[in-house]
């Protein structure tokens, strides 16, 4: 595997790591912790069961003997979590842009993971089956993280007075950078659909992700160390640097822009 999809599979594999801990830390399904909604039954056996399912995925992606099985493993785990548990709010989806962000945040690091276990070389064992299998996986879990930006950008123009709040209060200007943001994930979801400038464009896209770590979340976790949610948010976006950095380094054949 080459330096750069290396780098992007650490920096999923950390999140869900944290994410699994966080449910044995709780004992309860949790709001604003991606993967399972917190309207599910089954109380702190679910938590413990979800926790332990993503410390082993994690563990696996951080080795690179297991990292292939257990991209495919978290991503259809995580798919069935959006498909089968939060689509039962499918109402509060569409029209709550907090129950929409819980569900699209797990569906993105979900299409990561396949896009992953697509650009992972095949070992000495694979067979066609498998590999043309893996491949349509990556194809739509490609598909599907284009379709999530696209949700985050929009996003970013619905909610931009609530999202300038949450940038740190030394950078001016929070609505410009509110509505670029926004821009910016629309314009690299465009990018990777037409394949013009994909690798570059996912590469800032990371950028991005890993700049909010340092200078949004990070100062809110170091002012509210006991609030969890804030704990999630920063691993979310480390999460989705890592996603961004799996999905440049799985690009091929990049093109210009037609003059």
């Amino acid at each position: 595997m080459n330096t750069l999809l290396d780098f992007g599979r650490v920096f999923l594999a950390i999140p869900i790591g944290v994410f699994g801990v966080q449910y044995f830390i709780y004992g309860h399904l949790e709001g604003g912790l991606p993967v399972v909604p917190p309207w599910i039954p089954g109380g702190s056996v679910l938590a413990y069961v979800t926790g332990a399912i993503l410390l082993a995925l994690s563990a696996g992606l951080l080795t690179k003997k297991y990292a292939r099985l257990s991209a495919i493993l978290l991503g259809a785990f995580l798919f069935f979590c959006v498909l089968f548990l939060h689509s039962f709010h499918l109402h509060d989806i569409i029209h709550r842009g907090n129950d929409r962000t819980r569900a699209v945040e797990p569906t993105a690091l979900a299409a990561a993971a396949w896009v992953l276990a697509g650009a992972i070389p095949a070992g000495a064992s694979s067979f066609r089956g498998r590999e043309n299998l893996i491949a349509l996986l990556a194809k739509i879990g490609r598909c599907v993280f284009v379709f999530a930006l696209i949700v985050f950008g929009i996003q970013h123009f619905m909610y931009a007075e609530f999202i300038a709040t949450l940038i740190t209060s030394w950078i001016p200007f929070k609505l410009f950078w509110t509505y670029l943001t926004g821009v910016g994930m629309i314009a690299v979801a465009l990018a990777i659909i037409t394949g013009t400038y994909t690798r570059l464009a996912c590469l800032m896209l990371a950028a991005m992700f890993f700049l909010w770590v340092l200078v949004l979340h990070a100062p809110l976790v170091a002012t509210h160390l006991n609030n969890g949610n804030q704990w999630s948010s920063l691993f979310v976006a480390m999460g989705m640097g890592g996603a961004s950095l799996i999905l440049a380094a799985s690009t091929q054949n990049e093109r210009p822009p037609h003059r």
